[in-house]
């Protein structure tokens, strides 16, 4: 028969408990952190195709027309005054292989994109180029926007891209 002494080496079950509910503090702490971080994440990749594209197409507009009344200082941008939407592969097969490689048809929370592009003798006119993103709720805000950022942190926010500049984009918190 073996006997137990105190050299022998182990945890106790008192140890093992404490261990793992200091484990559990600190992946409870994480988590949130991790959560936040990867929608922040999806919020930057769309931030970037909007621009990526935007630029694309205001480049396409500028040699297909000679150039266009981008980036003027529009306080409200009305979706109204929009063509109806284009798919991404309508706007790729304009914008590909010259300005784009490929145009993104989801944003980061894999909803699609919405772009506006109007051609032919209407590129003269004051609205031309949209793109926007529905944000995390997967639902527009509505269809007229006013020029202004938002809480970087309300992932459910309309991201807009128009002529030339954002109209609606994530701004660190004040």
């Amino acid at each position: 028969m073996r006997r137990v002494t105190a050299a022998q080496k182990g945890f106790t079950l008192i140890e093992l408990l404490i261990v793992i509910a200091i484990i559990g503090i600190i992946v409870s702490m994480l988590i949130p952190n991790l959560l936040d971080a990867m929608q922040k994440a999806k919020q930057k990749r769309t931030m970037a195709d909007v621009r990526i594209t935007g630029t694309a197409m205001f480049s396409w507009l500028t040699d297909q027309v000679g150039a266009a009344a981008a980036g003027q200082a529009n306080s409200n941008v009305v979706l109204a005054s929009y063509d109806s939407p284009r798919t991404a592969a309508a706007l790729e097969s304009l914008l590909s292989p010259n300005y784009l490689q490929n145009v993104p048809p989801i944003d980061g929370w894999k909803f699609p994109y919405e772009y506006y592009l109007k051609t032919g003798s209407l590129v003269h006119e004051r609205q031309v180029m949209l793109i926007r993103s529905q944000g995390r709720d997967k639902a527009f805000e509505g269809s007229d926007y006013t020029v202004t950022s938002f809480d970087s942190t309300d992932y459910d926010e309309d991201i807009v891209w128009a002529d030339g500049f954002m109209v609606r984009w994530p701004s660190p918190k004040r």
